[in-house]
């Protein structure tokens, strides 16, 4: 029985649509012991998003950017959040999608890019699915200062750090973004734990 037998949907509900779209459902669960459970649930969509993190292996260092997220400052965040650069799909593939994000937010034209997995972020919640890369960059990559759009609300600082400093600050809380100790993590396990 696949999940698609197990949800009757009986209503949905727009919340809001002036950023993303929010709503509400009620649907019907079967579960697990054959018996329907009636559930209501808030559910945001704001697309789908790529996420990539460059590294440079020779001076093993990775390049992050920083800036200011409202959501984080209001649940007590008191500091600029340090981050993979990201951004939504916006109807295009996540490869070119990241790759003009990439442009937009370090300042990098990259050669060949990895996609090494996709997640859920907040699967409670959230409907976004993000898709992860990894690339190798250089000094010669470099095609402008970053900083993103400030038309866009954008205020980004380019970050470069070796991978041992940004692994510290994660673990002292200077990192506290998930996709970025997610992409951290997987290049300390798969690509510098081999030098």
């Amino acid at each position: 029985m696949s999940v698609q037998d197990r949800v009757r949907v009986r209503e949905t509900k727009l919340l809001s649509d002036k950023w993303y779209v929010l709503k509400t459902t009620t649907f019907d669960w079967k579960r697990r012991d054959g018996t329907w459970q009636t559930q209501s649930r808030e559910h945001y969509d704001r697309g789908n998003g790529a996420v990539l993190l460059p590294y440079n292996l020779a001076n093993r260092t990775v390049l992050l950017v920083k800036q200011f997220r409202y959501p984080a400052f209001v649940n007590g965040y008191d500091d600029l959040l340090i981050e993979a650069a990201a951004g939504l799909l916006d109807n295009a593939e996540p490869e070119a999608r990241i790759r003009a994000e990439v442009e937009e937010e370090l300042g990098y034209r990259l050669g060949e890019v990895r996609k090494v997995f996709e997640a859920f972020m907040s699967p409670g919640s959230v409907t976004e699915i993000l898709h992860f890369f990894v690339a190798e960059y250089d000094a010669s990559m470099r095609i402008g200062e970053g900083g993103g759009h400030p038309d866009e609300g954008e205020d980004i600082e380019v970050l470069e750090l070796a991978i041992d400093e940004a692994l510290a600050m994660i673990a002292d809380g200077r990192i506290r973004d998930a996709k970025t100790i997610m992409l951290l993590q997987h290049l300390a396990l798969t690509v510098f734990a081999k030098l």
